[in-house]
């Protein structure tokens, strides 16, 4: 099987109406805040939620209470960079949202929470396929020190169908 197969796979499954999908989430953010208050993560790289991935909008809202840094994508060409969230988030390309245009964010993230539609053997992400998170990560692992998957779904390849250039996780949360 190869990539495209196996994100249509997953991507089918996600697609499913789920009857319980907020209680589910809401299960994946308390295992989340978990993570990170055992962690002790101080600056958190977060994702704003499409419709197929987990609503983690209660996450953010808890740790900006807690005063952490959080960041989020701001779409730049073919990739993004990271900014502070912030209100109010704009509808962008792909239906993503995303907060206004402000410092974009280069320095150490303690951990990187990313959405997957999937993993392979290797525990590297599928995603839409579209390359926004290899790109950024390319240039920036470095200055992650964890980072952890989240998914609506388990969807694991047993095969490995991933490229060298697709991020690899170090966790990988699902209901």
């Amino acid at each position: 099987m190869d990539k495209k197969s196996f994100r249509k796979i997953c991507m089918d499954r996600l697609k499913k109406r789920q009857v319980n999908s907020y209680k589910l989430d809401k299960l994946v953010v308390k295992k989340l805040f978990f993570y990170i208050k055992k962690s002790n993560a101080k600056v958190i790289m977060l994702y704003i939620p499409l419709d197929i991935e987990v609503n983690i909008l209660s996450l953010i809202n808890s740790l900006r209470r807690e005063k952490k840094i959080v960041l989020v994508p701001f779409m730049e060409g073919e990739s993004f960079s990271l900014v502070k969230y912030r209100l109010p988030l704009y509808i962008k390309k792909f239906g993503v949202k995303e907060p206004p245009n402000s410092n974009k964010y280069n320095n150490k993230i303690d951990l990187a929470i990313v959405p997957v539609i999937g993993v392979d053997s290797t525990f590297r992400r599928i995603g839409f396929g579209r390359g926004f998170y290899d790109r950024f990560f390319e240039k920036n692992r470095k200055n992650i020190s964890t980072v952890l998957f989240v998914g609506r779904k388990r969807c694991i390849s047993s095969e490995i169908i991933t490229d060298d250039y697709d991020v690899k996780g170090d966790s990988y949360i699902t209901p």
